[in-house]
This record gives structure tokens, C-alpha cells and sequence, in this order.
């Protein structure tokens, strides 16, 4: 009679759990089952709590576990993208120069990873009373907690190394190697960590997670995926460098006009950004930091999170794809030609712009967003030329450039119900201004915008003027010359010579003009 009421109640069970949201809690108590079943009511009433307590646990478990391997295989996707830096950097640097700049995007992430493990994930994630820097869990000392575990704190790490990566390309082809190892820990470790703090732990003085009363005119600057936090930081570290170091010798003539130093193997430059873009959209740089993708917006039915991630890396694609083909044509009146690089930094100068709201705007308002990142990559490198500011990669207009206006983007096409989904539903809270929510957002992005430029250029301009004066900046002019492969890393990447090398005039590819 006890194994038949059983195996009745256990085909019940089964049913009921079949209907269950897996990331939705179910709770069960004899006193209240106990007076609608007939025989035996307690006992049954306990046995069916106590199946249904399992199986909630196991559901429990299940979405820690999904949620932990799609947080994980973002990271390494994120991760990836350090290939896709490294093939960019090669192709857009003289032949001379290719080990040299391989080496240091190595080093971005080995050095980023010792650093930020020791400083920078405690100073970013570590909570704090003040908002402004974290206090805990340097070297992971109390890892994992309750809210935080080992594959966040690898997805953290991978954006740390990327705003390094971003740096490097600023003062290639003329800076000293151990410069690269220092201002590559002191960013990572110190200066990036601070920013993140600011605008992404719930802790932080401008985070939008913070509790409405505290929030930055009550919204929190919102940056979802590193518009400011990654590419500003990255794009200004790279323009006190470049600044400070000076052109590379031969970029500008004395009377001021420029002379182009092309990188040696647009094909590098291609391949890297396919790559770039595989790992920014595909469930990595935008999608994947949702964090977790297991939750419903509306129970039982199949909007949700995943939702979310999907238009995440539709937004991304729109913006990035508007930008090259702005770009491909803009550059095409300019100069009168079609340059596949110009196309290939026109996209990810969509791409950085997007970063910040790709999460929160429609569709139609990222095609938007990458029109204009165009026109502001464009006009960053014709003032870049104006002024005699030499970017082998274009890294500060780029990523600073179209990085800051991405921030204002969002101020801008902010929709009120993906705010709301992202960040937590609070009446009132302000969203986009040409969406009908007020200016208070844009305010706040101004002020990120205001932060980031202030904190990197006083940190980082101070190490590199250090350097500098050290004499630890930048190479001889005779090493510039002859190029860094050479004199530095023990011979070339393979046997290739630039026009510049009078000493192999005979099997030199010649450059020609449009």
C-alpha cells in the first residue's frame, strides 16, 4: 500500500517538475499539502516536500553550472581576441618591427594575468565604502564568494588585457621593451582596475547597479561592455604615449605634411579582424557580459535573457558593418581609392562605439551608431595628421575616440524597457534622451566621459613622462632605423625588407602610390 502511494506520487512529482522553470525557486510545506490529501496526509505531504526540495536543488545546480560555462566560454572567446590584436598589430607594422610588437602582445596577457591576479581584480571587484577603489581579495584570497567565482574573475581579466593590447598599438615601431612590461602591469594592475570599480561593481561612485537613491543622477553612467571602461582607457593610455614619445622618424616631413608608414601585410590585418570580430560578438565582448544567461524576463514564456544576448550581437553586427562600408565610401571621396585597412578600422571603430549600449538600444539605433563612428574615426585621423600625432594603428582615434561617443550614444537611444530588463526594473529611471527620457543619462555619460579621460591621462601620462626622463621610453634612432627584430629580439620575423632598408634595394618590395 506505502510503495503504491509512492510510486502514485512520484509520477505526480514528476509531471508538476516538468512545468517548472528551471531558474525559478520552488518551495513546498507539509502544513499546507497536509489538509488536501486524504490517508496518510502528513506522510505524503513530507515525501512530496522532500522530492520537490531535491529537485530544486538539482535546478538550483543546473543553472549555476549553465550560467558558469557560458560566463567561461565568453572569457576564452574574450580571450581570444588577443589573437586577433596580435595578427592586427603584425600586419599594420613595417616588416622590421613584427617580432617586436608579436612579443609585446604576449606579454600583455602574461604580465596582465600575474598583476591582475595579485591588484587589479581586488581593486576593481574587491568592494569598497567610498566607491572609489576596491579593498578585498587581492591574489583571490577569499575566492570563490557568494557572488563572484573563478570564471568571473577570468572574464575580467580577459577585458583588462585587451585595454593593454589596445596601448601597445599606440607607440609601436619605437619604444624600449621594458617600457612595455611597465606601463602593461601598472595598467592592468592599477589604473584600468580603478575605472571598472567605478562604473562596474555595484559599489562603484557611477555604477548603475547601485541603489536608486545613490545612483549618479539615478541612473549610474551605463557602459555594458567597455565602451569607456576598455576602449577610452586603452585609447587615451595609448595617446599620452604616443605624445609623449613623439612620431616615429620619417612620418612627417619638416614642412609638416605626412608621409604614410604602411603596415607590411594587409592580409595580417584582415585576418586579425575577423578575428576581433568573431570574439567580440560571438557570446564574448557584448553577449557574454550579461554574465549569465539563464534568466527569464518573463517567466514561462521565451523572452528572456537569451533574448537579450541575441540582440546583443545583432547590434553589434549592424553597427560594425555600417561603419566599414561609411568608412569604405567616405575614404573613397577622400583619397580616391579603396584601402582595406581604412575598411577594417572604420569596423572595429563601430564596434568600440556600440560596446557601451549595445544591450539597451533597438536594432535600427545601432546602424546609427556605426554611421557616425565613422565619420568620428575619419575626422580623429585628419586631426591626428593636422597636429603630427603618429598612431601605427590608429588605436587613440579608434578606441578613444569611437569609444567616447559610444558613451553618448547610449545617453542618446537608450530604450526604457531594455534598461529596465539589463539593469534592474526602478520607476522613473531615466533613459535615452531622443527616446523620450530626459537628459539625465547623457549627463551621466559626460561625466564618465569626463572621468576617464582625467583619471588615464594624470596616471598613465605621469608613468610615460617618468619613462621618458629615465630614459627607458623610446630606442635609438640608429635601432628605430634598422628596426627592432634586428637589433632587439635577434633577427628578423621572416625575410622580408622595407623600402627604407637602402641595404637590400635590390630585393625590396616597392610601395606603390595611388
Amino acid at each position: 500500500m506505502r510503495g503504491n502511494t509512492g510510486d502514485g506520487l512520484s509520477l505526480h512529482v514528476s509531471l508538476f517538475l516538468n512545468s517548472v522553470n528551471m531558474s525559478a525557486a520552488v518551495s513546498c510545506s507539509a502544513a499546507d499539502l497536509s489538509s488536501l490529501l486524504g490517508p496518510n496526509a502528513t506522510a505524503a505531504a513530507e515525501y512530496i516536500c522532500g522530492q520537490l526540495g531535491t529537485v530544486n536543488n538539482r535546478f538550483t545546480d543546473a543553472a549555476f553550472a549553465i550560467d558558469n560555462t557560458y560566463l567561461l566560454f565568453s572569457a576564452y572567446l574574450v580571450f581570444s581576441m588577443q589573437l586577433g590584436f596580435a595578427m592586427l598589430c603584425a600586419g599594420s607594422v613595417r616588416a622590421k618591427n613584427t617580432m617586436n610588437i608579436m612579443l609585446t602582445n604576449v606579454l600583455d596577457a602574461a604580465a596582465g594575468g600575474l598583476f591582475y591576479y595579485l591588484f587589479g581584480y581586488a581593486f576593481a571587484f574587491g568592494g569598497s565604502s567610498e566607491g572609489f577603489i576596491g579593498r578585498h581579495n587581492f591574489a583571490l584570497k577569499y575566492f570563490p564568494t557568494l557572488t563572484s567565482d573563478y570564471s568571473f574573475f577570468l572574464y575580467q581579466w580577459a577585458f583588462a588585457i585587451a585595454a593593454a593590447g589596445i596601448t601597445s598599438g599606440s607607440i609601436a615601431e619605437r619604444t624600449q621593451f621594458v617600457a612595455y612590461l611597465i606601463y602593461s602591469s601598472f595598467l592592468t594592475g592599477f589604473v584600468y582596475p580603478v575605472v571598472s570599480h567605478w562604473f562596474w561593481s555595484p559599489d562603484g561612485w557611477a555604477s548603475p547597479f547601485r541603489s536608486p537613491e545613490h545612483r549618479l543622477f539615478g541612473t549610474g553612467a551605463i557602459d555594458f561592455a567597455g565602451s569607456g571602461v576598455v576602449h577610452m582607457v586603452g585609447g587615451i593610455a595609448g595617446l599620452m604615449g604616443a605624445l609623449i614619445e613623439g612620431p616615429r622618424r620619417g612620418r612627417f616631413e619638416k614642412s609638416g605634411r605626412a608621409i604614410a608608414l604602411r603596415g607590411h601585410s594587409a592580409s595580417l590585418v584582415v585576418l586579425g579582424t575577423f578575428l576581433l570580430w568573431f570574439g567580440w560578438y560571438a557570446n564574448s565582448f557584448n553577449p557574454g557580459s550579461f554574465a549569465k544567461i539563464l534568466v527569464p524576463y518573463e517567466s514561462g514564456s521565451s523572452y528572456g535573457q537569451w533574448s537579450g544576448i541575441g540582440r546583443t550581437a545583432v547590434t553589434t553586427t549592424l553597427a560594425g558593418s555600417t561603419a566599414a562600408l561609411t568608412t569604405l565610401f567616405g575614404k573613397r571621396l577622400l583619397s580616391g581609392h579603396w584601402n582595406v585597412t581604412d575598411v577594417c578600422n572604420g569596423l572595429l571603430g563601430g564596434f568600440a562605439a556600440i560596446t557601451g549600449g549595445c544591450s539597451v538600444v533597438e536594432p535600427w539605433a545601432a546602424i546609427v551608431c556605426g554611421f557616425v563612428a565613422a565619420l568620428v574615426l575619419i575626422g580623429c585621423n585628419r586631426l591626428a595628421e593636422m597636429v603630427q600625432y603618429d598612431d601605427p594603428l590608429e588605436a587613440a582615434q579608434l578606441h578613444g575616440g569611437c569609444g567616447a561617443w559610444g558613451l553618448i550614444f547610449v545617453g542618446l537611444f537608450a530604450k526604457e524597457k531594455y534598461v529596465n530588463e539589463v539593469y534592474g526594473a526602478t520607476p522613473g529611471r531615466p533613459y535615452g534622451l531622443f527616446m523620450g527620457g530626459g537628459g539625465k543619462l547623457l549627463g551621466a555619460q559626460f561625466v564618465q566621459i569626463l572621468v576617464i579621460a582625467g583619471w588615464v591621462s594624470a596616471t598613465m601620462g605621469t608613468l610615460f613622462f617618468i619613462l621618458k626622463k629615465l630614459d627607458l621610453l623610446r630606442i635609438s634612432e640608429k635601432d628605430e632605423m634598422a628596426g627592432m627584430d634586428m637589433t632587439r629580439h635577434g633577427g628578423f620575423a621572416y625575410m622580408y625588407y622595407d623600402n627604407d632598408d637602402e641595404s637590400h634595394r635590390a630585393t625590396q618590395l616597392q610601395r606603390v602610390d595611388p
